[in-house]
């Protein structure tokens, strides 16, 4: 197995300097942040960016034409005054100025702020001091869609209203039935790039929404025990292999007040995403999916009748295929868009006509596009950020169109979040990497040189924590084709003559990456922490894992865990390498799909990890709910080997260690379901376990009550393998 060193991060000890506590493991990234721009954004055609002042009291603009010198364009003073003018005195308390804000000309802001009564979307004119328009809805309003011409459709409950600028609301469902469900974004449970659950046409005259049916779907009981008799809140949970919802999607038209319903086939169980209007607003373009999501067919339905027009192309694999991106039209050309997939390997874009012909590739090498952009001012270029160094590396890239061509606009190593200037000349961009906490810089697209620098952070931990070091390594997967980055953490005061016990902290599952070149090269406090206290901390990103592009995850397919594993082991084969490590001292620590790889680890490799902590553990495939799970492993009925292969439920027998599981009361995304049964059978095999529950939190232990659940883990590894 080759290994690599990367880089390295080191910073010395100072005399001053001193360890995290407990409960900076999740109070430090606030405390110990790089100095940078809050909401930094170019301002619409002009050569100036803003961003709020670090007291969230001001809204500052620099610009190029005063050598990019800071002054104040709005208070939050100015904000409420002008609010008072408009709505009453009471209805707004803004405790910063909002930080939501986009720009739609070089003097108007567009921001959303909640009141007593209502929710807001309000235009303001920074040059007037003054606001230009507002849209609002019911404060008890949810998921709101705004239109150009001041309409607002938002959720009530499971159904849709729509607010009209006149104040006159629509009905546009009354669906008693809770089962029944209008609107939400909770569709499909959010898989396949779904993230709203209504769509306005151009020009606001109709409206296209999901209905869910989940009337098929049984009942799943999570109780509240807060009350002082204990309430069962059922929720809809459809299992791998089990009856799934019945989705489909409604246009609603204003001026008529009817309803059509998508002619998108007969099958009820399938997924329906990337939802666009074509620009004219006479058809709509949905990827349908089949319930085996092997099998995406893009279809075109007309906008007035429901009917199906056309399959512009498919796409079928003997793995899965994942739609995760609406389609995205060329500007001034309303018969062209840009359609995302990672079908040919990696997620790149593709330039299409509306009857379906592909003009062109723009993808580049072998870049995974993580974000698109937008247009540059002609709109004949695309702005994108994409992966660069093995999925390390995050770079801001721009493609021509007409040619295909990508040129790559930044080029320091590291993970840049930047964005283009309206005129397309500029880029404002921030980035960090393994030794750079926090740099924010106006480029020249021209000659790609720094024009300026508006934020170089120093080190936050200096004179006041001495940080451990950071090492990032690269290692070969299993079958010895693959590069796998990797990422050390020593003790403090680290000594090479020394030997150290290890915490692997590892997730392992899809769209997911723990391992980058960003400040602290992604570790979180907690594994800082834990360093501190004397460990190595040990974390790789095996076959699997994000942005590295779809072979390298879907070497899982039918066999969750399995590669994983053997990739994970292969990390352990390193770190057994170094003479530093106490090979009898290794332990693990994961949570959700980490929670899963945990428990795999500690029963499939017992006599390697002493002592394991699971949280949120899937423990059995067939318990977890059918979008993710029948991706990556079909239905129980179908792979009933790679189900039983995968279950740790029958592992259970072979636990060794110390194992500790931890789950939240309420969790609605990994059921409890998995971890009791997994408890049960160790009972049953005479195996002790250590199970922790966290009630009124869900799949994960968030605000103060995280830094109890660090202080319990943080305690077990010292209790059962430091010692």
């Amino acid at each position: 197995m080759k290994k690599y060193v990367w880089s390295l991060l080191l910073v010395g000890s100072f005399a001053f300097a001193q360890k995290f506590t407990i409960d900076e493991t999740v109070m430090g990234p606030r405390k110990y942040a790089p100095t940078t721009l809050i909401a930094h954004q170019w301002k619409k055609d002009s050569k100036a960016i803003t961003y709020i002042s670090s007291d969230y009291s001001n809204l500052i603009e620099k610009n190029a034409s005063n050598a990019w010198k800071e002054s104040v364009l709005l208070t939050k003073s100015e904000l409420e005054t002008a609010l008072k003018s408009k709505f009453p005195t009471d209805e707004f308390s803004l405790r910063t100025f909002p930080t939501t804000i986009s720009w739609i000309t070089n003097t108007i802001f567009e921001t959303e702020i909640s009141g007593k009564t209502s929710n807001y979307k309000i235009s303001f004119d920074v040059a007037l001091k003054q606001i230009t328009n507002v849209i609002s809805y019911p404060a008890e309003g949810s998921q709101a869609k705004y239109t150009k011409n001041n309409q607002v459709a938002w959720l009530k409950d499971n159904n849709i209203r729509i607010s009209l600028a006149q104040g006159k609301v629509i009905e546009v469902t009354n669906d008693e039935n809770k089962a029944i469900v209008n609107g939400s974004d909770y569709v499909h449970r959010q898989e396949f790039g779904i993230h709203s659950g209504m769509w306005w046409n151009e020009t606001g005259s109709k409206l296209a929404y999901y209905r869910k049916d989940e009337t098929m779907v049984g009942d799943y009981p999570i109780i509240n025990w807060n009350e002082r008799e204990a309430i069962n809140k059922n929720g809809k949970y459809p299992m791998a292999g089990m009856t799934s919802e019945h989705v489909t999607l409604v246009i609603y038209d204003i001026a008529s007040g009817k309803k059509v319903t998508l002619q998108t086939g007969e099958s009820k169980e399938q997924y329906l995403t990337m939802v666009t209007w074509d620009p004219s607003g006479k058809f709509i373009y949905v990827g349908v999916l089949n319930r085996e999501q092997n099998h995406l067919k893009l279809n075109k339905y007309d906008a007035q009748t429901g009917a199906f027009v056309k399959t512009l192309f498919e796409e079928k694999a003997t793995t899965w295929v994942e739609p995760q991106h609406a389609l995205m039209f060329v500007p001034n050309n309303p018969t062209q868009f840009i359609y995302q997939t990672d079908f040919y390997g990696y997620n790149q874009m593709y330039l299409y006509t509306t009857e379906g012909k592909l003009l062109k590739n723009l993808g580049f090498k072998d870049v995974v596009v993580t974000n698109v952009l937008g247009f540059e001012a002609t709109n004949t270029k695309l702005n994108y950020i994409g992966t660069a160094n093995n999925g390390l590396d995050r770079q801001l890239y721009q493609v021509d169109l007409k040619s295909g061509k990508s040129i790559q606009l930044t080029s320091v190593s590291g993970i840049h979040n930047s964005s283009v200037s309206s005129d397309g000349t500029m880029v404002l961009d921030q980035y960090s990497n393994a030794t750079t906490p926090n740099e924010i810089s106006i480029l020249n697209i021209k000659n790609k040189m720094v024009n300026t620098t508006l934020v170089k952070a120093e080190n936050p931990f200096v004179g006041k924590i001495d940080l451990p070091k950071i090492e990032l390594v690269t290692l070969t997967s299993a079958d010895g084709k693959t590069p796998l980055n990797g990422r050390i953490i020593y003790p403090s005061n680290f000594d090479a003559t020394k030997k150290y016990p290890v915490m692997v902290y590892l997730y392992g599952g899809s769209h997911a990456q723990l391992v980058t070149n960003r400040w602290l090269s992604g570790a979180g406090y907690f594994d800082l922490y834990m360093a501190q206290q004397g460990y190595i901390v040990f974390t790789m990103d095996n076959r699997g894992s994000d942005a590295r592009g779809k072979k390298f995850c879907e070497v899982n397919h039918r066999q969750l865990g399995v590669n994983e594993m053997a990739d994970q082991m292969e990390g352990i084969k390193f770190l057994k390498s170094k003479t530093f490590v106490d090979t009898d001292k290794i332990g693990v620590f994961g949570w959700s799909f980490g929670g899963f790889m945990s428990t795999t680890l500690m029963t499939s490799q017992a006599d390697t990890f002493k002592v394991g902590v699971a949280g949120g553990p899937v423990i059995d495939w067939k318990y977890y709910e059918i979008m993710y799970g029948e991706r990556y492993m079909d239905t129980p009925q179908e792979n009933p080997e790679g189900y039983a292969k995968a279950s740790l439920i029958d592992k259970a027998k072979n636990l060794k260690g110390r194992l500790l599981v931890i789950h939240g009361a309420q969790d609605p995304v990994v059921v409890q379901q998995n971890s009791m049964n997994f408890i049960e059978a160790c009972i049953k095999a005479g195996k002790q376990v250590d199970y922790f529950l966290y009630p009124n939190h869900e799949h994960n232990v968030s605000g103060k009550d995280r830094i109890h659940m660090y202080a319990k883990i943080a305690d077990y590894f010292d209790t059962h393998l430091k010692k």
